[in-house]
């Protein structure tokens, strides 16, 4: 075992807790929901349940103040050895997870309030894409809407309509705060000639303006997933499946997909509402940038 690595009795503590977590929190949430519709639950199993939930919250807590000593031993200061110990307990995609769940409530409220876009500083140009997928989105919301309601007179047992009616008003919020999101955090093009490329809260990609080779308006139709990367190095942010904008770099540009993937590419093929002025604002930022003079 090298220094530095958690020995065999921690990576066992470890894989314990989060199966015990997989396992347990569904159970947690069903309880929940069994009394929300006036189930009546035995004692015995509420009982072992809360005890449950109780010895995994201790075993979690043990298992964080280990690898917060053990990164403070390495040298760390106690914010980055804090966040290297939850980095270590819990999986890239529940943290990836989780921060979108708070993202997309904080622009839902930001949209909600008139607040403004987020992340756009003085000397910035916004490049809004939300527009082209407005139809879609409100589409999918009255969908959700009538499912909704259509299921909470059809189904009859109350324990799967409450379980029911909880995930339908949770997918009508999701569908408005992937919309506010979007809105709120555009494209952005900064004074200097450097491009943040955005998809609501899944997606924030930051490109240098000297790595920017050329920039053009070219529609494409494309079929990869969102911020995925294809053979040739091209990465897809496409709105309604389309994207107006192509962006071809000196060399590649690392980023995080949406479940916490890293990813590579060399070129982007992104959507703007008005490719034709987001082009021409790129171009002028980049042309207004002095070159560097290397001594």
């Amino acid at each position: 075992m090298r220094i530095g690595e958690p020995n065999d009795a921690v990576k066992a503590l470890r894989k314990a807790v989060r199966w015990s977590f997989a396992a347990l929190v569904p159970g947690e949430l069903v309880l929940i929901l069994c009394l929300a519709g006036g189930v009546t639950i035995p004692p015995g199993a509420r009982l072992a349940m809360e005890s449950a939930m109780l010895a995994v919250g201790i075993a979690a807590s043990s298992l964080l103040s280990l690898d917060y000593r053990r990164h403070r031993r390495e040298g760390l200061h106690r914010h980055p050895a804090l966040l290297a110990a939850i980095a270590d307990s819990v999986p890239a995609v529940v943290r990836k997870l989780t921060a979108h769940e708070v993202f997309l409530s904080t622009s839902f409220l930001r949209w909600v309030t008139r607040r403004g876009p987020h992340g756009v500083r003085d000397g910035d140009q916004t490049v809004p894409y939300a527009p082209g997928q407005t139809a879609v989105m409100y589409g999918f919301f009255f969908v959700c809407v009538v499912e909704t309601v259509a299921l909470a007179f059809l189904i009859p047992w109350p324990i799967v309509h409450a379980v029911t009616l909880v995930l339908d008003i949770w997918g009508c919020y999701f569908v408005i705060a992937l919309h506010a999101s979007c809105v709120v955090r555009p494209h952005v093009i900064g004074p200097g000639g450097s491009l943040r490329l955005r998809y609501g809260a899944l997606l924030d990609i930051r490109i240098p303006a000297d790595r920017i080779a050329s920039v053009r308006q070219d529609r494409k139709f494309p079929e990869s997933k969102l911020g995925a990367v294809d053979e040739n190095g091209v990465s897809d942010l496409a709105v309604a499946g389309q994207t107006t904008v192509t962006v071809e770099l000196t060399e590649p540009v690392r980023y995080i997909r949406a479940l916490g993937k890293p990813a590579e590419a060399r070129t982007f093929r992104f959507y703007a509402e008005d490719a034709g002025a987001a082009v021409a604002a790129l171009r002028a930022a980049l042309s207004a940038t002095p070159p560097t003079v290397e001594a």
